[in-house]
């Protein structure tokens, strides 16, 4: 068993890719021509369905070379904080930890947790208090970020923060059900993110 899947694995790390790999491929046709033979085959007198290759737009293509900025935009449910902002360095707090974007990063999706989210131009850095969303790094220097909620650090009262958090953990001490538990300690959570944030 253990030759047969280092045999399997050692194929197919020689294998070619039949297609290629890369963020910058070109949205495909409207309608995928194998599947539309297929489908004019078993019925004769109507159209094909339009998959949802049908529906995007061509992506951009990936620079040749890296720029020196990274654009970025910062839209909460509410209203845009960057729109197509020109900047050095965005730091998001996500799940799995602080993670540094620049020019030419990799395109990723990364979940944000409660924290502090960064913008970095030459020496100036804002900084924003975000309670969670989601990161699209783009493969071409462009990078999306969406928010549920998210305010200027600098406007945040450490006091209130200080209550919340005593208030938050007496609830989850007290809770008698999981739904209570669960809501006291996501105040407990976001209170906690808060207080770093301002102390660290």
């Amino acid at each position: 068993m253990l030759r047969q899947s280092s045999r399997l694995l050692t194929r197919a790390t020689t294998m070619k890719w039949r297609r290629p790999f890369s963020t910058d491929l070109p949205a495909a046709n409207s309608v995928d021509s194998t599947f539309s033979d297929a489908w004019k085959k078993v019925i004769p007198n109507t159209e094909p369905p339009m998959t949802p290759s049908a529906f995007m737009k061509p992506r951009p293509a990936t620079p040749s070379s890296i720029p020196s900025k990274l654009s970025v935009n910062f839209v909460l449910p509410y209203s845009s904080e960057l729109s197509g902002k020109e900047v050095d360095m965005v730091i998001i707090p996500a799940t799995t930890g602080q993670m540094g974007v620049l020019p030419g990063h990799v395109a990723t999706i990364a979940e944000l947790k409660p924290g502090v989210l960064s913008v970095h131009e030459g020496n100036d850095v804002t900084k924003y208090f975000v309670s969670g969303g989601f990161a699209f790094v783009h493969a071409n220097s462009f990078a999306d970020i969406v928010a549920v909620e998210a305010v200027p650090l600098d406007q945040i009262d450490p006091n209130l923060v200080q209550k919340g958090l005593t208030e938050f953990t007496q609830k989850l001490n007290t809770a008698s059900t999981d739904e209570e538990k669960a809501e006291a300690q996501i105040g407990v959570d976001v209170h906690s993110a808060l207080n770093a944030a301002l102390t660290g």
